[in-house]
């Protein structure tokens, strides 16, 4: 759409992960700095608003999973369009490509839609939340089958030492006994 919009020849998205200037066309490499220039505001919102960048609900295995989910959501409005207008004027830098979405945020307000779009992700009003019954919170016993959540199953009520109130973490698991040889391991 935006090479028939522009006259701008559009064959395919070329990236080279670790060095995304070197492969490609002149409009692959302003995606690639107008990308780049996104993730950098979608991450400095993301963590000015507490958020963890490494949330991720799309992209997954990464410090910055939800930078990238986030930043996805603007592509298609911003930087996409951008690249095309700027391959068409001839501005082929990656500087063009920053200065040009650094305009674009700033006349369309996006730092605030991208506020405004976390927060509701993230801790959407009581209009648009999922009521939760009480029979999500369940787990699977092998002998009871479905059991209620947030119950304390173990019965191992001992480990709960005077003063830790319900602020721990118990793990208990087999006996171990390492093999022959072996030193003893102690923690």
């Amino acid at each position: 759409m935006h090479s028939e919009r522009t006259g701008v020849p559009w064959k395919r998205r070329h990236y080279k992960a670790g060095d995304p200037y070197a492969v490609g066309d002149d409009l692959n490499r302003l995606l690639s700095a107008a990308n780049a220039a996104l993730y950098g505001i979608c991450h400095a919102v993301i963590v000015g608003l507490g958020a963890s960048p490494g949330l991720g609900f799309v992209h997954t295995g990464s410090a910055i999973s939800f930078v990238l989910d986030i930043a996805d959501l603007y592509k298609a409005d911003y930087t996409i369009p951008l690249a095309f207008d700027l391959a068409a004027k001839g501005l082929t830098e990656e500087r063009d490509a920053r200065t040009g979405l650094r305009d674009l945020i700033a006349e369309n307000r996006l730092l605030g839609r991208i506020v405004h779009d976390i927060k509701t992700l993230l801790a959407p009003d009581e209009s648009t939340r999922i009521p939760i019954d009480e029979d999500v919170n369940q787990l699977w016993d092998e002998h009871s089958g479905a059991v209620a959540g947030d119950v304390n199953w173990s019965g191992t009520e001992d480990l709960v030492q005077p003063g830790m109130g319900d602020q721990h973490i118990a793990i208990i698991g087999p006996e171990f006994d390492p093999p022959a040889g072996d030193p003893p391991h102690t923690p």
